[in-house]
């Protein structure tokens, strides 16, 4: 059966995250709804690259799926996104190889986090407003998880999670006009990690928690920690990234 990967936008407030739940609507059972209808009503299985949380965007998740039809790529986008809410939109849709797997195959997966500093309330679902920041300070926080690391500390405590190391291989703040941005790649993340990761920066601008601290709990990773979780309209997958 054919096998198609897509890349999607979609904005988090209005779902209850990526993943089927029974609490609230979620961007996987968006999709799968619209693809049901162009399958007669019966249920296509959409697989996503991460499990985004309630509140969380994207510009640049990736799924895949398989779907028996005739219909050419760029049409098959076109009846998906005809059949869904204005709040998620496909991007591309192109045939992939039988094995390619939207979550396994990715090698990379890169997050951006916004902060609103100036007071500007106009794109206030999609920011945290923050208030002033010290771009230096976050900046040398930022620096101190490039690399492999066991990032536990800034993890929600999960049993089944035996395996809490990531590869960060890009970590820097950037601001612009009341905007600063958190720019972060690794080979995974864990649940809440960004937030988290974000949320502590942020306290140590504010002179809240040292640096000494946050390095303690990168350098020396612990369940149960105190740390502070950013809220989740700030955050965006923004790149799901694949080999060749």
């Amino acid at each position: 059966m054919p096998r198609f990967k897509i890349e999607i936008q979609y904005i988090g407030s209005s779902f209850s995250g990526w993943q089927k739940q029974d609490n609230g609507p979620t961007v996987q059972e968006e999709i799968e709804s619209a693809l049901s209808k162009l399958n007669k009503g019966k249920r296509i299985s959409v697989t996503g690259a991460g499990r985004t949380d309630s509140g969380v965007h994207a510009s640049g998740q990736v799924a895949h799926f398989d779907f028996d039809t005739d219909m050419p790529s760029c049409k098959l986008k076109d009846a998906i996104n005809g059949n869904m809410k204005g709040s998620v939109r496909i991007n591309s849709c192109g045939a992939a190889k039988s094995d390619f797997h939207a979550r396994f195959s990715a090698t990379a997966r890169k997050y951006v986090y916004t902060c609103r500093t100036d007071g500007n309330i106009l794109d206030g679902n999609l920011v945290w407003q923050t208030g002033p920041l010290n771009l230096d300070i976050l900046n040398n926080a930022a620096g101190c998880i490039v690399g492999e690391h066991d990032f536990t500390s800034f993890s929600k405590q999960n049993p089944e999670v035996e395996n809490r190391v990531c590869n960060v291989s890009h970590s820097a703040w950037f601001e612009k006009e009341g905007i600063v941005n958190y720019e972060v790649k690794a080979n995974r993340f864990l649940h809440h990690m960004v937030r988290y990761l974000v949320g502590t920066m942020v306290e140590i601008s504010r002179g809240k928690i040292t640096m000494e601290a946050f390095q303690q709990l990168v350098n020396k990773p612990a369940e149960n920690v105190r740390i502070y979780k950013a809220p989740p309209q700030g955050l965006r997958l923004e790149k799901v990234i694949y080999d060749p």
